[in-house]
């Protein structure tokens, strides 16, 4: 029997964005090894919050703590800021294998994560938004990848706070065209 009740509209960026939050606020107060420890508090809460609010734990939050721990947990214990530095890398590669995979299947996946925010698409669409988000993904590995073995440790925490936040936002806007296009239901035959 499992419980599952209506997710909150505040619930999904207390989850994405709450242990964020948290890491940067604890950052800017004693640095990063007590960052990356609170990062862990944070996400474990989250996850306690999303099984007492909504019964059950997502499974992109679930994944994404899992890294956190194993990294950050590497980060702590071998006083090393490399690993927790490299988690960005490791999630976003993660993500675009699973997406990617989903499409080798003939599977978008991305439907069954963001098919809530969008109005009802055809499949050639959702295909084409789970390539180009894989292709986000990949983009951002790599571009966490040049951020943190390049600059400063400082650097890297406010565009990993910060500069992800805004990419993606402006990945997502630039998808609205697509998106609005190919929406099904407002005219017969819109276009790929």
């Amino acid at each position: 029997m499992s419980d599952t009740r209506p997710q909150p509209a505040w619930l999904r960026p207390a989850l994405d964005y709450g242990p964020l939050a948290v890491f940067f606020g604890v950052y800017v107060a004693s640095g990063l090894m007590t960052a990356t420890a609170a990062l862990m508090a944070a996400t474990g809460a989250a996850l306690v919050l999303a099984l007492a609010v909504q019964g059950r734990v997502p499974v992109m939050p679930l994944i994404t703590a899992a890294v956190v721990g194993i990294f950050g947990g590497l980060t702590l214990w071998l006083n090393d800021a490399t690993f927790i530095k490299m988690k960005p890398t490791i999630i976003e590669v993660l993500f675009a294998a699973v997406l990617l995979g989903g499409l080798v299947v003939d599977r978008p996946l991305l439907r069954l994560v963001l098919g809530h925010a969008f109005p009802p698409l055809p499949d050639a669409v959702w295909r084409r938004l789970t390539l180009r988000f894989a292709v986000f993904f990949l983009a951002l590995a790599g571009l966490n990848e040049l951020v943190w073995r390049t600059m400063p440790t400082d650097y890297w925490v406010v565009f990993k706070v910060f500069g992800f936040f805004l990419l993606t936002f402006l990945f997502m806007i630039a998808q609205m065209p697509l998106v609005w296009r190919n929406r099904l239901g407002d005219e017969p035959g819109g276009t790929v």
